[in-house]
Protein backbone atom coordinates (compact mmCIF):
# COMPACT_ATOMS: atom_id res chain seq x y z
CA UNK A 1 0.00 0.00 0.00
CA UNK A 2 0.96 3.16 -1.03
CA UNK A 3 1.83 6.15 1.54
CA UNK A 4 -1.04 8.71 1.62
CA UNK A 5 0.21 12.39 1.77
CA UNK A 6 -3.14 13.56 2.87
CA UNK A 7 -3.40 10.70 5.76
CA UNK A 8 -0.15 11.83 7.48
CA UNK A 9 -1.49 15.31 7.22
CA UNK A 10 -4.52 14.64 8.47
CA UNK A 11 -3.16 12.58 11.06
CA UNK A 12 -0.56 15.55 12.04
CA UNK A 13 -3.77 18.34 12.43
CA UNK A 14 -5.47 15.82 14.66
CA UNK A 15 -2.94 15.65 17.10
CA UNK A 16 -2.70 19.63 16.99
CA UNK A 17 -6.51 19.25 17.61
CA UNK A 18 -6.16 17.31 20.76
CA UNK A 19 -3.68 19.56 22.34
CA UNK A 20 -5.89 22.64 21.36
CA UNK A 21 -8.63 20.69 22.80
CA UNK A 22 -6.29 19.99 25.89
CA UNK A 23 -5.68 23.33 26.35
CA UNK A 24 -8.79 24.67 25.62
CA UNK A 25 -10.28 22.25 28.83
CA UNK A 26 -7.24 22.90 31.25
CA UNK A 27 -6.36 26.34 30.80
CA UNK A 28 -9.53 28.36 29.39
CA UNK A 29 -12.09 26.40 31.05
CA UNK A 30 -14.14 26.02 28.02
CA UNK A 31 -15.93 22.71 27.61
CA UNK A 32 -18.55 23.10 24.70
CA UNK A 33 -16.82 24.45 22.00
CA UNK A 34 -13.80 22.67 22.31
CA UNK A 35 -15.47 19.15 22.46
CA UNK A 36 -16.63 20.57 19.30
CA UNK A 37 -13.44 21.61 17.80
CA UNK A 38 -11.76 18.23 19.02
CA UNK A 39 -15.01 15.96 16.94
CA UNK A 40 -14.97 18.01 14.02
CA UNK A 41 -11.24 17.83 13.84
CA UNK A 42 -10.12 14.52 14.51
CA UNK A 43 -13.17 12.93 11.95
CA UNK A 44 -11.19 14.57 8.98
CA UNK A 45 -8.76 11.49 9.28
CA UNK A 46 -11.90 8.70 9.10
CA UNK A 47 -13.54 10.25 6.10
CA UNK A 48 -10.01 9.86 4.22
CA UNK A 49 -9.14 6.55 5.66
CA UNK A 50 -13.15 5.85 3.84
CA UNK A 51 -12.46 7.24 0.83
CA UNK A 52 -8.64 5.25 0.51
CA UNK A 53 -10.90 2.43 1.22
CA UNK A 54 -13.33 2.66 -1.37
CA UNK A 55 -10.13 3.52 -4.22
CA UNK A 56 -8.64 0.64 -2.93
CA UNK A 57 -11.82 -2.04 -2.77
CA UNK A 58 -13.62 -0.56 -6.20
CA UNK A 59 -16.36 0.58 -3.90
CA UNK A 60 -16.47 3.88 -5.84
Amino acid sequence: MRKSIVKDKSFDFAIKIVNLYKYLRADMNEFVLSKQILRSGTSIGANINEALQGQIRKIF
